[in-house]
């Protein structure tokens, strides 16, 4: 049997719930069909690294778009050089 991966989004969302504790963790292990050993895994995981994502730096607020344009912008500038390089050698 291979092993699933759950992804950081949906590990948050049963820690969520863990936390409010309105359902026991077997309740939740079923609901989600996860063993309840691995939400109090996930649950203590969480208590202990928790304080991290507040001591972070922010991160840089580039978007994924403008750091495209960046990249794109990047070639065009390489490009040019190069173009203006060839037509200089070529007369």
């Amino acid at each position: 049997m291979s092993r699933r991966k759950h992804t950081p989004k949906f590990k948050f969302k049963v820690v969520l719930e863990a936390l409010s504790e309105r359902f026991t963790i077997q309740e939740l292990g079923r609901k989600y069909d996860i063993h309840p050993a691995q939400i109090t895994n996930w649950k203590s995981q969480f208590l202990k690294n928790g304080e991290e994502v507040f001591s972070k730096k922010p991160k840089d607020t580039k978007t994924e778009a403008e750091e495209r344009e960046e990249r794109l912008l990047k070639t065009i500038g390489q490009q040019k050089v190069e173009l203006d390089f060839l037509k200089k050698a070529l007369s």
